[in-house]
């Protein structure tokens, strides 16, 4: 029921997929952040949680994201244990 209530308040509801596969320029919203706790707390500290609005600038390993003004070099590994919603593509 919390999902639809948030559906409705505008959340994106297209598919989730790991940072990394995200393409020059394109853009999502965090959706979850997965991995042991140390690390999930590293990367929540750095802007990386539910609901943030994150923008690839260059992809790659490590790449580079932009984050509320910011631009952040992430190696692979920490990128797949973010997961991003990304608008569903109209037909």
């Amino acid at each position: 029921m919390q999902a639809q209530a948030l559906a409705g308040q505008g959340e994106e509801t297209g598919e989730m997929v790991p940072l990394g596969l995200l393409r020059a320029g394109q853009s999502g919203s965090v959706g979850e952040v997965v991995g042991n706790l140390e690390l999930v707390h590293r990367l929540r500290e750095m802007g990386l949680y539910h609901g943030a609005t994150v923008r690839m600038i260059r992809p790659g390993s490590p790449c580079i994201i932009g984050l509320e003004g910011q631009r952040l070099g992430f190696r692979g590994d920490d990128l797949a244990r973010v997961l991003v919603r990304v608008p569903a593509m109209a037909s």
